[in-house]
């Protein structure tokens, strides 16, 4: 048996409305996006799954209906890694990109898995390199199973 938590995995169907809309998954025609691509979706809290937020996330698969993803963060848990490990939440840095306009250095969460319908994927956000999709998916192994 695993030593790591296991990975939460929850089913985001409902976008939340924006002040500026970004285009739907629809708007680009049927392809859905491909690991490594960067999306914006509504990701629920896992306090309250009733509230939310607008937020990036990393494509890490693909399902019939929709992707799997790990949310993402410009908040740096490495200042707290230990405090945030001790209640089951693991951090990776993934540097910058386009899916944040201020290009602050962002962190992909390993240890929750996210199930998120194609109608409210908005693909606005940006990719990052096959070498790094890949560090990212080997340190997410320990928490998937």
């Amino acid at each position: 048996m695993s030593p790591f938590p296991r990975v939460r995995a929850i089913w985001a169907r409902v976008p939340r409305p924006r002040s500026t809309p970004r285009p739907l998954l629809a708007d680009f025609g049927s392809e859905a996006p491909e690991p490594g691509e960067v999306v914006w979706a509504w990701v629920p809290y896992e306090e309250d799954p009733t509230r939310g937020k607008d937020r990036p996330v990393l494509v890490i698969g693909l399902e019939a209906d929709g992707v799997l993803a790990l949310q993402m963060t410009s908040k740096d848990h490495d200042r707290d890694a230990e405090q945030e490990a001790s209640v089951g939440r693991f951090w990776m840095d993934i540097g910058t990109g386009s899916w944040d306009s201020e290009r602050r250095p962002s962190e992909v969460r390993l240890n929750r898995l996210l199930r998120l319908s194609t109608d409210s994927i908005r693909r606005d956000g940006g990719k990052i390199t096959a070498d790094l999709l890949a560090e990212v998916l080997a340190a997410t192994r320990p928490y998937l199973d």
